[in-house]
């Protein structure tokens, strides 16, 4: 073996064969460790002009010299603990302002090595470099909370009283519908259907979010807006009444073959029945209050990057045209004074179409922040708004938040600007973004606190455990089951978190932008209009279903439920995937488990902050742990259709021959098992035999 070759290029077994034959007798590569959690960086949020003391493990009485490389100076590390497998150095750095990288460099024999967040490497790589950045600190109550993510449409009709008629008013063209059937699949191209969820829904439906055990809430769009899905917000002030209250209802349905919403007199939310906005803004603080009040959290969606063609400061709609109080939009009116807040192109008016959508959508208009001073400070203003008395939000979920300016400068001086406004109001407010792709440059600290995690938690997991893509649109049987490849992409997309981001970051199976995960298990590329509904049904696993979310329970961060799949809801990706919960009709099977591991993660402070390592992978099949001074857990997930036999080195997270280890919960092809199953530690291997299709927690007990 090339010693020239990185190591963290190598197979676990090349890795393997590579120690025993040329590093075992000088260095154990496998029992050197170190990351950002409060056991290796104390304080783990240091704070500008703090001492931060860096530590590192090696293995017992194994290296001679252990260095920390800091922006700053190399210094020779002090041994300043050992256990009976471990021994623990420690080095200082005093912060300044300034952002400040560090790694290790080993020393044992002959023989260098060096350590970064990626692990082990035969060469310094600066791109993987510790990171401590002074006064980035990302909400506590978010570190391992378990989110609930609702879709408000297809959620609860909590109020039959507000919900969008037939032919209320039309969108894209058509008149709008009204669903009368709960259960009815969505159509195609159902962005006019909607099914009566609501607020009062959400509020009928707490307890059974708080006996799940959810811990924060989060809404998709809820301001006013003519669809659904309300990422085209017509008004960034008010909850929509069809969301909210009804207490004036004296307009009139369009006729057939209007299509001019100007004669939409019934649409509530127009300025014409200003009391339904208000009551539904008292609406929200009420739900909020109770939410705050049963020790739960709220987050709304911020949609910034664009707004709709019916918003009032465009109006395309002419809604507010001749409302009194109201200026002219810059649709109706070039002299509009909301003009520069869009991207109007060459021609002389009237504009008609002209002006910049997003991804063309003449329905969502691009918001234009670099010429309009004063729609930069509206939405400053909306987004302290919320999360202030007396709405007071916990926090923004930001919708395609890359794309917000029409620079890549431009967007990351807006979120600078957004997080000091929202912080300033609500130090305790998560700011999490919309994100494909690398975050590192958004979370340096002064901009977002983490992105919902696709690179590093939903994508590799969901090529591994299916081998679909996340819109079930390809199928990749090189990925499937292929360890190297999970673990190669999971441990270079982790790196892109600093550790209080990686904490925080939205860890779903499933959202409203993807298709189902227990669709992907039936193993289909496919969507709605190709297949059908019914076929997203058909030949799912919830076998491995079962997999995906005890992983999702005991993965770094904060795991996230999609409304409905808790309860075995299916479908392909938009809209599909935003069917109905399934009230009466739920799996209550899928439910139990999702409890149970909901409890299983929130009892052990080390799957919500702990440290987390890879042990070994193969053909279908990882095992990872979760450890901190308290708690030491192994994970292990057999996806082959055979039974699987696996020896774990549950040494690395530190446990003993003498150590006790028990079995807390089996998920399998029948459901899951809670019946205690004792494992003994030999040489430090832990041998487990793994059911078809299985998922396994074990962790160290003091006495059976």
């Amino acid at each position: 073996m090339n010693f020239n070759t990185n190591f963290n290029q190598l197979t676990k077994y090349e890795k393997l064969n590579a120690y025993m034959e040329h590093v075992a007798p000088i260095l154990n590569l496998d029992a050197l460790f170190c990351d950002g959690t409060k056991q290796y960086r104390i304080p783990e949020e240091p704070m500008a002009n703090d001492e931060v003391n860096i530590r590192f493990r090696t293995a017992r009485e194994n290296v001679d010299e252990v260095y920390l490389i800091s922006t700053y100076n190399r210094q020779v590390m002090k041994k300043i603990n050992h256990d009976m497998l471990f021994d623990y150095y420690e080095g200082t750095i005093q912060l300044e302002e300034a952002k400040v990288e560090y790694y290790f460099e080993v020393r044992s024999g002959h023989f260098t090595c060096y350590y970064n967040r990626k692990g082990v490497m035969n060469e310094v790589q600066n791109n993987y470099n510790f990171v401590l950045m002074p006064g980035f600190q990302t909400p506590n109550w978010a570190k391992g909370a378990v989110f609930y993510q609702i879709f408000v449409d297809r959620f609860c009709n909590g109020d039959t009283s507000n919900d969008v008629l037939d032919r209320e008013y039309t969108y894209i063209g058509e008149g709008t519908s009204e669903v009368n059937d709960w259960n009815k699949y969505p159509l195609s191209m159902g962005v006019r259907e909607f099914y009566g969820g609501d607020l009062r829904g959400v509020m009928k439906k707490l307890d059974y979010l708080q006996e799940l055990g959810i811990d924060a809430i989060y809404l998709n769009p809820i301001f006013v807006s003519p669809s659904n899905h309300k990422y085209d917000i017509q008004d960034y002030d008010y909850v929509d009444p069809h969301f909210g209250v009804i207490v004036k209802d004296e307009g009139e349905l369009l006729q057939p073959g209007d299509t001019n919403n100007q004669h939409a007199t019934r649409y509530i939310t127009r300025v014409t029945a200003k009391e339904n906005l208000e009551a539904s803004n008292e609406l929200f603080i009420e739900l909020v209050d109770e939410i705050h009040r049963r020790g739960m959290k709220i987050i709304l969606d911020g949609v910034f990057n664009h707004c709709g063609s019916f918003n009032k400061w465009l109006d395309r709609e002419c809604i507010y045209k001749d409302e009194e109080g109201y200026e002219k939009g810059a649709y109706v009116d070039e002299n509009s004074p909301y003009r520069s807040f869009f991207k109007f192109r060459d021609g002389t008016w009237p504009y008609n179409t002209r002006y910049d959508g997003w991804w063309g959508h003449d329905t969502l208009p691009k918001l234009n922040y670099e010429e309009s001073p004063k729609l930069y400070q509206y939405i400053m203003d909306i987004a302290k708004k919320w999360v202030s008395p007396p709405f007071n939000i916990d926090g923004w979920r930001l919708d395609v938040a890359a794309d917000l300016g029409h620079s890549n400068e431009y967007n990351h001086k807006f979120w600078k600007d957004f997080r000091r406004a929202v912080k300033e109001a609500n130090p305790e407010a998560i700011i999490l973004a919309e994100h494909y792709g690398d975050p590192s440059s958004w979370l340096q600290g002064d901009e977002w606190d983490t992105v919902m995690n696709y690179d590093a938690f939903m994508e590799p997991l969901t090529w591994f455990l299916t081998g679909i893509e996340k819109h079930s649109d390809e199928s990749r049987d090189d990925l499937y089951g292929h360890y190297e490849a999970f673990y190669g992409s999971m441990s270079h997309h982790m790196t892109r978190f600093n550790t209080q981001s990686l904490l925080v970051a939205m860890n779903e199976l499933s959202n409203h932008d993807h298709s189902r995960f227990l669709t992907r298990t039936n193993r289909r590329v496919g969507r709605t209009a190709a297949n059908g509904p019914d076929a997203a049904n058909y030949g799912i696993n919830k076998a491995v279903m079962r997999e995906a979310v005890l992983v999702q329970m005991t993965w770094p961060g904060a795991p996230t439920i999609y409304y409905g799949d808790e309860a075995g809801v299916c479908g392909w990706t938009d809209p599909d995937n935003r069917r109905t919960y399934p009230w009466g009709h739920e799996d209550r099977g899928l439910i139990a488990l999702h409890q149970e591991l909901i409890h299983i993660h929130k009892s052990y402070e080390a799957l919500k902050t702990g440290s987390m390592i890879f042990l070994c992978g193969g053909n279908h099949y990882f095992s990872y742990g979760r450890f901190d001074t308290s708690d030491k857990l192994v994970i292990i997930v057999n996806n082959l259709q055979q039974e699987q036999t696996i020896d774990i080195p549950v040494w690395q997270v530190g446990i003993l021959d003498t150590d006790r280890l028990v079995r807390i919960i089996q998920t399998n092809r029948e459901g899951y098992n809670l019946e205690a199953k004792r494992y003994q530690v030999r040489e430090g291997y832990a041998k487990v035999v793994m059911p078809p299709e299985s998922s396994t927690i074990i962790k160290t007990i003091d006495t059976f």
